[in-house]
């Protein structure tokens, strides 16, 4: 490396070096957006239906459904979830299932999930003005993403099904999957977004 190559490579490294606080500013607004664009389609409903699966699977939060769990008999003879007959993609509508999923209280726990995933993006993005908020954010960004990771092991949805080709299940995500895998990065951005936040309160003492 001629010298001229070795001076930019030391600057770039200076920079790099020097990004550290921009890169924690960068992260809880990243946490924000991230947070209120996806609490906020929960709230107002777009994304009600698509939580179903992982809700109905959790052994934390299917109580909160009243009927995604009961059993029903198919034409085939087959026993299945009563949610797996009532699932609604993105886009589409049909009412006779739209007034099962209120019944159940689809709708009303995906308001509820809703505001609290904004309040976890939003306390976490007031940690540049308080410590102590942002420290709250990042306590509950951190339970949050662990508790969306866990949908990996008890939704099914989460996996490629067998639809004939012979590739299917772990390690193949399907894009149910794909979306629950990426708080692993959410998950780390908060663990160090609270490491910094546990630094400067213990500087002030």
């Amino acid at each position: 490396m001629n010298t001229k190559m070795k001076t930019l490579f030391e600057h770039f490294l200076r920079v790099a070096a020097s990004a550290k606080e921009f890169g924690y500013g960068a992260m809880r607004v990243a946490i924000l957006v991230i947070f209120v664009w996806i609490g906020g389609l929960k709230i107002y409903q777009y994304e009600a239906n698509g939580i179903v699966p992982f809700v109905a699977n959790s052994p934390f939060m299917s109580f909160f459904y009243t009927h995604a769990n009961d059993k029903v008999i198919t034409d085939g003879g087959k026993e299945v979830k009563a949610y797996m007959l009532n699932k609604l993609p993105e886009g589409a509508t049909d009412a006779k299932k739209t007034v099962w999923h209120e019944a159940n209280g689809t709708y009303s726990f995906a308001i509820g999930l809703g505001l609290l995933i904004v309040t976890i993006g939003v306390l976490v993005f007031l940690g540049f003005f308080s410590t102590k908020l942002g420290m709250i954010g990042e306590v509950l960004c951190i339970i949050m993403t662990l508790g969306t990771l866990s949908f990996l092991v008890t939704t099914p949805e989460v996996w490629v099904p067998n639809l004939g080709s012979g590739e299917f299940g772990f390690p193949l995500l399907s894009g149910a999957g794909r979306l629950v895998i990426k708080d692993l990065a959410i998950l780390s951005g908060a663990i160090i977004l609270l490491s910094n936040s546990a630094a400067k309160l213990l500087e002030k003492k």
